[in-house]
């Protein structure tokens, strides 16, 4: 494989370096192949952030292992730390953290409305993109390694997308891991589940969500119900530009993923409306926060890619969420209200009718409908490989995660040697957010007790 180049040379003084309270921050650029089966081809430009705790010395910090962090989405950037907490804390007791914001997101070559017209139209655009799967983001992290390491390995911590990334790592350079820590993050691997058995699991457990909701705060079915009700006699329009419909209205279920995300959808119902001279409407401070939970400007690659990220079988996605819809009539909102029923809400999926209301992803309506249609999706994972795996790996699995299958996700843990887990209902899919400095712990226990 060949190395990557890096946009600042090797010395020490040519890293940009910046101090936070208890940190050290360093910024680094590498040049990598858009398409690793083209290494001579065209380059793009990825970022990452180093972070150590500022109280070691240079000596110190030279001879701290790395470890790499891969954060979820598709299509989000790396977090950007404010002093050190959370899990941060924890891993800066004894690693050097390399913050990488993958291939399109961040400040790594950005894919998004603004800049994808520079490759041209949507069939470029959509060849571009067929590029930002885990596999590539995979071979990024090698070359990345390679110039900062050498060949020694690293340990690598996948938050939720990021944790399929690390299972791609596992399949195809499990040489550059020293251990594997995956945080929600355990992909349906079998070649049998196909993205249409993701969402046949999904739906289930929106359903299960919403009416848990409904039974903390029962007055927010009735609220959920009357915004039904308007939004089916009155067009909104969010302060973003985008058009607040029905089916976009029960994507709030999204927030139900998170520990306080019950909490924070009830809050929001609050203050749906206010009195005007025209009759009730949405209140702004509605549309703002609505415009927030939903908006797409700063991840359009999650609406994008989402579906592809369980591609591996050749076939077109094909708007699968939307498809797999059709299988479950309880989740239509206008006959819910019709009969009194509670709204059903969704959660992590994608559908054809966002390129239109979402204004972040109407100007890439077409390239999106291409990668829907487009077919060759490659295997991402080798279950061969994994079955017989000596790598250090440890998973926290949330016993009713809304985006990633508990079921899944077990089986998973089963076909991967070696994999440790940890299955609880103290936290949602945020765990290694909420759960902070514990959860890291645990989780580098689990596989320190596995190297034995």
């Amino acid at each position: 494989m060949q190395q990557a180049s890096t946009a600042v040379p090797a010395g020490p003084g040519a890293v940009t370096t910046v101090r936070q309270p208890e940190l050290l921050l360093a910024d680094y650029h590498f040049d990598v192949p858009l398409d690793h089966k083209a290494p001579e081809g065209e380059l793009i430009r990825l970022y990452a952030r180093e972070v150590v705790a500022a109280g070691k010395s240079a000596a110190e910090r030279e001879r701290l292992p790395w470890l790499l962090y891969l954060q979820g989405g598709p299509g989000c950037g790396a977090d950007r730390p404010v002093g050190r907490s959370g899990w941060l804390d924890r891993a800066l007791d004894e690693y050097r953290v390399l913050l990488l914001d993958q291939r399109g997101t961040g400040r790594s070559t950005p894919a998004n409305r603004q800049t994808l017209p520079l490759r041209g139209g949507p069939e470029e655009q959509a060849a571009y993109l067929s590029h930002f799967r885990a596999d590539a983001i995979v071979r990024d992290c090698e070359l990345i390694r390679h110039r900062l390491m050498g060949d020694r390995p690293w340990t690598v911590l996948g938050q939720s997308f990021g944790g399929f990334c690390a299972v791609s790592y596992l399949s195809h350079a499990p040489e550059g891991l020293d251990a594997v820590l995956l945080a929600g993050g355990l992909p349906a691997i079998d070649p049998g589940t196909d993205v249409d058995a993701v969402y046949r699991t999904a739906y289930p457990r929106m359903e299960r969500k919403t009416l848990a909701h409904y039974a903390r705060y029962p007055r927010d079915a009735d609220a959920v119900r009357a915004l039904v009700r308007h939004l089916t006699d009155h067009e909104e329009v969010l302060t973003d530009g985008t058009r607040l419909t029905v089916p976009a209205l029960q994507q709030l279920g999204f927030l139900l993923g998170a520990g306080d995300g019950s909490h924070r959808l009830h809050y929001l119902l609050e203050d749906a409306f206010v009195p005007t001279a025209d009759g009730p409407r949405l209140s702004d401070a509605f549309r703002e926060q609505v415009a927030a939970v939903l908006s797409r400007a700063a991840t359009p690659l999650f609406s994008l890619l989402l579906e592809s990220t369980y591609a591996q079988d050749g076939r077109a996605t094909d708007w699968a969420a939307e498809r797999v819809r059709a299988e479950f009539p309880a989740f239509d909102a206008g006959k819910a209200v019709a009969e009194d029923r509670p709204v059903l809400l969704t959660g992590e999926t994608v559908h054809p009718w966002m390129l239109d209301t979402h204004a972040a992803l109407r100007p890439l309506a077409r390239t999106a409908e291409l990668l829907a249609a487009r077919t060759g999706w490659g295997p991402l994972y080798d279950t061969e490989r994994l079955a017989r795996n000596t790598v250090p790996v440890a998973a926290v699995i949330y016993h009713d995660d809304l985006y990633v299958d508990t079921e899944h996700s077990l089986a998973t843990a089963r076909a991967i040697r070696g994999l440790r887990t940890w299955v609880t209902d103290e936290f949602e899919h945020d765990g290694i957010r909420a759960g902070g400095r514990r959860v890291l712990d645990r989780l580098l226990r689990l596989a320190r007790d596995g190297r034995g």
